[in-house]
């Protein structure tokens, strides 16, 4: 369903007034699988939705998160980032994530490339692992850099840091590197 100014004058001139950057302040309305509507303090009912504002899954942390209610909930205040006007579902998308430092550009500022690091593995996948190496902070192990099975996430290792990736957000690590008969 597309929301024209036509039919939603107050909604569309509210949304349109809004600038990518700007702070607006609401009440987390609803909670759903794909997202987190946000009733606005100075925004107009939404016609259809709970709330004007929308917040996608990825745009509620830094961190990976396993539910929504770990970051939300219904009824709680927060602030958000404006990111744009979504035309089509009449809402204002936001960042709740924008308003807090990225965990990972700190990391970044101090770690080097092989540098050795110890961690928790978070996540098995096809081709390797994820392995916390810092709060918030998350860096891939390819299965070629693995130097054994890893059998359950949880499980503490040792990594060398092989690349930062600042603009992509991705660290790369191997812990073949780190084993001490490497070499």
């Amino acid at each position: 369903m597309a929301f024209s100014a036509r039919e939603y004058p107050e909604l569309w001139a509210f949304l349109e007034a809004r600038h990518p950057g700007e702070i607006l302040s609401g009440t987390v309305a609803a909670i759903e699988r794909f997202g987190v509507f946000v009733a606005l303090d100075d925004g107009p009912v939404h016609p259809v939705f709970p709330g004007v504002g929308f917040i996608t899954i990825p745009e509620l942390s830094w961190r990976r998160i396993e539910a929504v209610s770990d970051v939300v909930r219904v009824g709680q205040r927060v602030s958000c980032e404006f990111l744009q006007f979504d035309t089509w579902n009449g809402e204002a998308r936001l960042s709740l994530r924008a308003t807090e430092p990225d965990p990972f550009q700190a990391f970044a500022d101090g770690v080097t490339v092989g540098q050795t690091l110890r961690g928790r593995v978070t996540k098995l996948i096809e081709f390797g692992v994820f392995v916390e190496v810092a709060d918030g902070v998350e860096g891939l192990v390819h299965r070629d850099e693995l130097a054994r099975e890893v059998a359950e996430a949880g499980a503490e290792m040792t990594v060398v840091v092989t690349d930062v990736d600042r603009e992509r957000r991705r660290l790369l690590l191997s812990e073949r590197r780190a084993a001490p008969d490497a070499g």
